[in-house]
């Protein structure tokens, strides 16, 4: 297996040759976004007594399928670069936004009252989707900050392994950037109304987890890699990217996979 560089017009092409699954690689990201963050925190789950070490541990629910959103954004790194992937975290962010504006819109609006099963549908809406402002800003907050550090940390360290050993860029990028989510999610949502004890014994349970379910993934990922590249017939290295969060431009040194 040999890689290639492309020439640097075709580098600079390469943003808009058209990438086959990069779209569907973001909509997927953005799913996996929106369900942890609209459904999981409605409901927390708890590690039966019985296991030994763990047992007994409440969390929330979300946290078992909102590591896949770093999964995604280790995999778009990795095959099409930070600049990409960054361009994916603003698109994630945008429909965070979205959709709490929206759902904070849909509570308030006015319940027919002649209809009985919206009167009854009204306190379950609020429950599961009426969010304070806290734990609303703390999720983009913690989203934002977290996945950018994910996608630095995942392109610094191809570049420092020369593209060798992916399994400890998807599970160090994931160890600091769920680190710097939980860090920033926590305090921001529940600074003084939980003790400064349970925050602490919180975050380090679900940073925990979370870097259990991508270690546990690490197989899956390699497969998406693998498949992308030999589709895309590209990997990216960030040589000379400018890592500013708040820029678009396509970057990244495109070299054609063998």
């Amino acid at each position: 297996m040999s890689e290639i560089r492309l020439c640097s017009d075709a580098v600079k092409d390469s943003g808009r040759r058209g990438f086959r699954y990069y779209d569907l690689m973001v909509g997927g990201m953005v799913a996996v976004l929106l369900c942890s963050n609209l459904i999981g925190p409605a409901k927390t789950s708890v590690v039966p007594a019985s296991w030994p070490l763990i047992g007994g541990l409440v969390f929330g629910a979300g946290n078992l399928f909102f590591p896949i959103s770093y999964i995604f954004d280790d995999v778009l790194t990795e095959v099409y670069g930070y600049a990409r992937a960054r361009r994916a975290t603003w698109i994630g962010f945008g429909a965070l936004i979205f959709a709490t504006l929206m759902s904070q819109a849909i509570i308030r609006m006015p319940v027919a009252a002649n209809e009985p099963f919206n009167v009854q549908l009204q306190p379950a809406l609020e429950v599961v989707f009426g969010a304070t402002w806290r734990i609303a800003l703390a999720s983009l907050v913690g989203f934002w900050v977290g996945d950018f550090v994910n996608a630095f940390v995942m392109a610094k360290m191809k570049l420092w392994t020369s593209g060798r050993w992916l399994w400890t860029r998807t599970i160090g990028s994931t160890v600091v950037g769920e680190g710097v989510d939980s860090l920033t999610f926590y305090p921001i949502a529940f600074m003084g109304i939980w003790e400064g004890q349970t925050i602490a014994k919180v975050i380090a349970f679900n940073w925990t987890m979370k870097v259990i379910v991508e270690t546990v993934l690490t197989p899956v990922t390699y497969a998406v890699v693998g498949f992308l590249k030999r589709r895309e017939n590209a990997d990216t290295y960030d040589v000379n990217t400018h890592f500013n969060p708040f820029s678009l431009r396509d970057e990244g040194e495109v070299r054609e996979f063998r």
